[in-house]
């Protein structure tokens, strides 16, 4: 039974646990927006992001380990803009940002770590679909600009590897 409106045409009918389903889904893979469509039904679950301390483009460090030797290179990083440094990786996607296999396990890479060209550094989830992020060549892990869980815009600077 649908509800007559304007002259005989049927008002839409929100389903509200499709919404909610939405909704949990944003907070899930910490998106912003997400919009689906069924026929002449459209819906649109919109969020505005949490105040970020961080401004884009300002490199963040991942939580430095006790030695003073991962300082150094974490210093040299923040001399210059993130993507102007030789050997910057950017994220592919929009998604979520994942330095570990699993949540407590050793990090993927860690600053000062020799790495192999297709080793993989980081992972971006999009969508539920873990995507691995891997060096293009071989180098040194010289600069992390991400938090594990952090999301991550299209070409944002992730790490660097040089």
């Amino acid at each position: 039974m649908a509800d007559k409106t304007n002259g005989g045409e049927s008002a839409m009918q929100v389903d509200v646990n499709l919404v909610r389903e939405l909704a949990e889904m944003l907070d899930a893979t910490n998106l912003t927006e997400i919009e689906v469509e069924d026929g002449e039904r459209r819906i649109r679950v919109v969020r505005k992001p949490a105040a970020q301390t961080v401004s884009y483009g300002a490199p963040v460090a991942a939580p430095a380990p006790a030695a003073p030797v991962a300082a150094a290179p974490l210093a040299e990083a923040a001399a210059a803009p993130a993507g102007a440094q030789p050997g910057t990786i950017k994220s592919p996607m929009v998604g979520t940002c994942y330095l570990s296999p699993e949540p407590g396990a050793e990090p993927f890479v860690k600053v000062g770590d020799s790495v192999k060209a297709g080793q993989t550094l980081l992972i971006v989830e999009a969508m539920k679909v873990m995507n691995p992020i891997t060096a293009a060549s071989a180098g040194t892990v010289k600069a992390v600009l991400v938090e594990s869980g952090q999301p991550v815009e299209y070409d944002q600077p992730l790490i660097v590897v040089a």
